[in-house]
């Protein structure tokens, strides 16, 4: 007898249904797989808004020095300063600032060659408000300058310390041109060479606020809400100053 094997078209439509198939399922993958970073990334953050819980409790209800995006040394080298390392002895996993998202940004390669994270080249991939932490003169530094003035926070200073963010992703969906169409919201997707943006989540991020909890926010609105200053200020409240890098107290106090 002689065997029949698949003719062209049955080929053609078999090709056709996995190839259908292959569309339905591919986004539902995705979105599964952003789902689950999405659920990692707001367990970390619970868990880093219990250490600063526990770090209050050893230093008289004072918050930690502020330090933000120090690159010299990097992170992980002796001599590093960062709210992280202050936080270590309370939550003992230096990994858990290290956000599933965090795939850097434009500048953060340049300043740090080699890294291809927030995490990797400063410490952290969250970045903390720092109206909200004790600033040292001369001791707190930002990008490697130090700071000059003086600023003590404890948390029985706080107005509103459960809608207080201490802390959010460095980037978020809405930093983007899409939405800050001027660079004047946000100040990340800017033209060059200011461009710090890259897409992490497109749907949202995680805040930690001063009362330990953390909440994913998934829209600008949400997020100009929240409360970035012991007296509650909120984030996209108007400061007055007429000045478009100082207008919101985002600008003043992020």
């Amino acid at each position: 007898m002689q065997k029949k094997g698949f003719t062209l078209i049955e080929l053609l439509v078999v090709i056709a249904i996995i190839a259908i198939l292959a569309a339905i399922l591919f986004p539902v993958f995705s979105r599964a797989k952003a789902s689950a970073k999405n659920t990692q990334e707001l367990s970390q953050a619970r868990q880093i808004g219990m250490g600063v819980k526990l770090y209050l409790g050893d230093y008289d209800d004072t918050m930690p020095i502020f330090y933000a995006y120090n690159s010299q040394p990097p992170a992980g080298q002796v001599g590093h300063k960062g709210v992280e390392v202050l936080l270590d002895p309370y939550i003992k996993n230096r990994e858990l600032f290290r956000s599933p998202w965090d795939v850097g940004g434009p500048y953060t390669a340049d300043d740090v060659p080699g890294s291809s994270s927030y995490f990797e080249a400063y410490g952290s991939s969250f970045r903390f408000t720092k109206c909200l932490y004790t600033i040292v003169p001369g001791e707190s530094t930002q990008n490697n300058a130090p700071l000059t003035y003086s600023q003590t926070v404890t948390e029985t200073s706080l107005e509103f310390p459960a809608e207080t963010r201490i802390m959010r992703p460095d980037i978020l969906p809405w930093f983007s041109n899409k939405v800050d169409t001027t660079c004047e919201r946000y100040g990340y997707d800017c033209p060059a060479p200011n461009n710090y943006y890259r897409q992490w989540s497109d749907t949202g991020g995680s805040i930690i606020f001063a009362d330990g909890h953390a909440k994913f926010l998934v829209n600008a609105g949400q997020f100009d809400q929240t409360r970035v200053n012991p007296e509650g200020r909120q984030s996209g409240e108007a400061t007055g100053t007429g000045d478009p890098f100082d207008d919101t107290w985002y600008w003043r106090c992020d």
